[in-house]
């Protein structure tokens, strides 16, 4: 039986017909060109978002193509997006679709991928396979919470049960795409975290926040893991027009992209040759706030380093992935010739 669509979905829809944002990605059903897209606005704003999936989509058209590529070349074009375990994830769940011989078509299977969880999952099989899912991120959690009165924590079990089952009520079954799509923009445009458009909302004469004046209180979130501070120096280290570079390993940030020494692998006596470039350089990554000193070290002799190190043209460090803080040290390196 065909279910009655609630009179949050109708608006809901209608305003997206109106209002809805044309992306790329949108104008197809390749499930590549979707999941690609999920996984890239992962973290990232679309504005920053649109113009990484249309360099990948021109590299690698096809999920045969991104697989037959090195992980070294995936770290290099996402170099700038950071959070690099998402380029690390998309490579090894390239492989695992051209091993599967097909692209997953059930939630399930979706979910198997490495790097997909609940929501790009949904929302994958949702847009590309019509699959009744509902994908529930930080817009459904504020359009809910604040449209229906919800106070109970989203990042609680409670309410990561509560919002799940709420935005999966709503789900018209015959435009699934459409319904996470709509709440996605919704989000984006009209019901903001800050400032909403509650005005002009076609949803405010039945909106809870609206009618209690609770828009900046909802939804409600538990207070999470303190950000904490992290302090490193890297050195630009250059011997007759090379430069000294290593891949970092795992259990530490940017696992699999190439670093210029730190601290611990340069003795005093060079850390003491090298020129200080700029202090206490700010960078924010996920619960960490890294304050780094980037120093420059010239000199005839090359230094002894850790056997993981290599010496590249420095012209050739645009053939190698590395971390948004290290290609600051090298536009600081730049700026003081």
């Amino acid at each position: 039986m065909k279910k009655k669509q609630s009179i949050f979905t109708e608006i809901l829809l209608r305003w997206f017909g109106e209002n809805g944002r044309d992306l790329p990605w949108r104008n197809t059903r390749d499930p590549y060109a979707i999941w690609l897209s999920e996984i890239i606005l992962q973290q990232t704003r679309i504005a920053q978002g649109t113009d990484y999936w249309l360099r990948f989509m021109a590299k690698w058209p096809t999920v045969d193509d991104l697989a037959k590529a090195s992980e070294d070349e995936v770290l290099r074009l996402w170099q700038g997006l950071g959070y690099y375990s998402r380029a690390r994830n998309l490579y090894a769940a390239a492989r695992q679709i051209v091993a599967l011989g097909r692209f997953p078509d059930t939630i399930e299977e979706i979910g198997k991928l490495k790097g997909v969880g609940d929501y790009t999952a949904a929302a994958i099989g949702s847009i590309a396979f019509g699959l009744p899912a509902a994908s529930v991120d930080g817009n459904f959690h504020r359009v809910l919470a604040r449209y229906f009165g919800i106070d109970t924590p989203i990042n609680s079990t409670e309410g990561k049960k509560l919002f799940a089952a709420l935005a999966q009520e709503h789900l018209p079954h015959e435009a699934p795409a459409m319904y996470n799509q709509a709440i996605m923009d919704f989000g984006a445009i009209q019901c903001t975290p800050v400032n909403p458009k509650c005005v002009i909302c076609p949803l405010a004469e039945t909106c809870v926040a609206v009618r209690m004046g609770k828009t900046a209180e909802w939804p409600v979130k538990l207070k999470t893991v303190k950000v904490k501070e992290r302090r490193l120096a890297f050195y630009y280290v250059r011997s007759q027009g090379r430069i000294a570079i290593h891949k970092r390993g795992g259990g530490d940030i940017w696992q699999g992209l190439w670093c210029v020494p730190e601290t611990e692998h340069l003795a005093a006596e060079w850390q003491g040759a090298a020129r200080l470039l700029r202090r206490d350089v700010r960078h924010i990554l996920t619960h960490r706030i890294l304050l780094a000193d980037f120093f420059l070290l010239d000199t005839s002799k090359k230094p002894c380093l850790p056997p993981d190190f290599i010496w590249i043209e420095e012209a050739k460090i645009d053939d190698y992935g590395i971390p948004r803080l290290i290609e600051m040290l090298i536009e600081a390196v730049q700026a003081a010739r």
